[in-house]
């Protein structure tokens, strides 16, 4: 599948030590993951990666980044257009039964897949000299101020810190016994790759019943068709097949977009149990980060982009302390909180409330309209749920 569509897979390089000492240990291998692991490589602190699958890999993603990640990406070595990334600058937003509101991006952002920017990534941190381990934690002990993790292969890494980036939900979550892995979540995503022809610079967000779908595109001209519904809704069809049928029954415009394109994946990828509830920012003395710290709803289109930005301030805030800027634990973990909440809890609560409403026909069909005479309004929508060119810190 990945063969058919990326003309370079690539190879992993596994490090698989009994006993390692680390000044910052990271679980998971995601955008959070691999950016802190450059960041903080690059800035002389011996780290290792523990993350439990290969790369490169497809994710379900919406694959729509932010502008404002740039900055950073750059400082990390990363030009994401010398991968192929597609620059977007304007939003189709579709409701059945409605004519579609086109309107620019207030910043703007580009397509990129996570099979070529995550792999992208894994290589810039084997540079910079990160130790990547294949392997899953399956426990965490911290005991006389450094942490004893433990992984399934039967290794024990010893670090001074641990950032958990391990996405979204993990049997780490249970054990470690957060709130949000008590509740159920009723949401489930589904994504693929088309080939066909859509407006470069577009990204296109189409609502129906249940749920909303994004499309963009990405490199070697793939269109990334990605969307989230409510289960409930999802499990009165008996497939995949069957909900798609009727969700481009529900839209046109969704359906105009489909209908002239070709899946190039095998089957779409999907996931399921996708909570959008207030996580822990620490737990354990672990710094949480990227998906593991907050989700926000991807009809913002920003999650790739709070990941990205969210590793810098994990970075920042720990490169502070070895610095001498910061003196102690207690003040690291005070200050990531007080950097995370600044940047990013309120974008977490806007897009609480715009998947509210877009989860309501009415209120979507009057919104639209309403959009259409004030587009002022919309572009305070969309910078209410992405930062600038720079996080504060």
């Amino acid at each position: 599948q990945a063969s058919s569509v990326f003309p370079y897979l690539g190879t992993m390089e596994i490090h698989n030590e009994k006993e390692h000492f680390s000044d910052v240990l990271i679980i998971g291998g995601g955008l959070a993951g691999l950016c802190s692991a450059i960041d903080l490589s690059s800035n002389g602190l011996t780290v290792v990666l523990i993350e439990k699958e290969a790369y490169p890999r497809h994710k379900v993603c919406g694959e729509y980044v932010s502008n404002e990640t740039l900055p950073y990406l750059s400082s990390l070595g990363i030009d994401p257009f010398d991968l192929g990334a597609v620059r977007i600058d304007e939003l189709d937003f579709s409701v059945p039964g409605k004519e579609p509101l086109r309107a620019s991006l207030p910043l703007g952002g580009f397509g990129i897949s996570r099979f070529a920017l995550d792999h992208a990534l894994f290589m810039r941190a084997k540079e910079k000299g990160a130790i990547i381990v294949r392997d899953q934690v399956e426990k965490i002990d911290f005991k006389d101020d450094k942490f004893l993790t433990r992984t399934k292969k039967g290794s024990t890494f010893s670090s001074r810190f641990v950032i958990g980036a391990y996405g979204k939900r993990s049997i780490l979550d249970k054990k470690l016994d957060r709130q949000f892995i008590r509740k159920k979540s009723s949401y489930v995503a589904v994504k693929a790759h088309y080939q066909g022809n859509y407006p470069e610079n577009l990204v296109g967000l189409y609502n129906f019943e249940g749920g909303y779908c994004g499309v963009s595109n990405v490199e070697y001209n793939r269109l990334n068709v990605c969307y989230i519904v409510d289960y409930r809704v999802f499990q009165q069809y008996k497939s995949i097949d069957g909900f798609q049928e009727a969700m481009l029954n529900s839209n046109k415009d969704l359906k105009d977009v489909l209908e002239n394109s070709k899946m190039v994946f095998e089957r779409p990828l999907s996931i399921s149990q996708i909570s959008f509830d207030d996580k822990e920012l620490l737990v354990d003395h672990v710094l949480m980060c990227g998906d593991s710290a907050g989700l926000i709803h991807p009809l913002c289109g920003n999650g790739m982009g709070m990941a990205i930005g969210a590793a810098r301030l994990v970075s920042e805030v720990i490169l502070s302390y070895f610095n001498g800027k910061l003196k102690t634990r207690e003040e690291v973990e005070k200050q990531y909180v007080k950097l995370w909440n600044q940047n990013f809890k309120s974008r977490l609560r806007t897009g609480r409330a715009l998947a509210l409403l877009l989860r309501n026909y009415r209120t979507t069909s009057f919104l639209l309209p309403l959009l259409k005479s004030f587009p002022a309004i919309l572009k305070r929508i969309i910078s209410a749920t992405h930062g600038k060119s720079a996080l504060a810190v």
